[in-house]
């Protein structure tokens, strides 16, 4: 017999890093978020993963974006 889970998701967490190289330096950009879900109904909990892991792959990506422009020569 299978069992299925009867339990109810109430907070959904992420995390999102990158390492860059630049010349012989590494960086490191890490950004977590965690979200409580209201118990109404019209949740969609695979929704509101999908937009959490957005907002925090985002964050990541435009702070890699202002260190690589950082280190970028700059045009004469």
């Amino acid at each position: 017999m299978e069992y299925t889970s009867k339990a109810i998701v109430t907070e959904i967490s992420a995390t999102s890093r990158v390492a860059i190289k630049v010349r012989d330096n590494f960086y490191t950009v890490e950004y977590a978020e965690k979200r409580a879900i209201p118990d109404v109904e019209g949740i969609d909990i695979e929704a509101e993963r999908v937009a959490l892991f957005d907002a925090v792959n985002g964050i990541v990506d435009a702070q890699a974006d202002d260190i690589l422009r950082t280190f970028q020569p700059s045009k004469k």
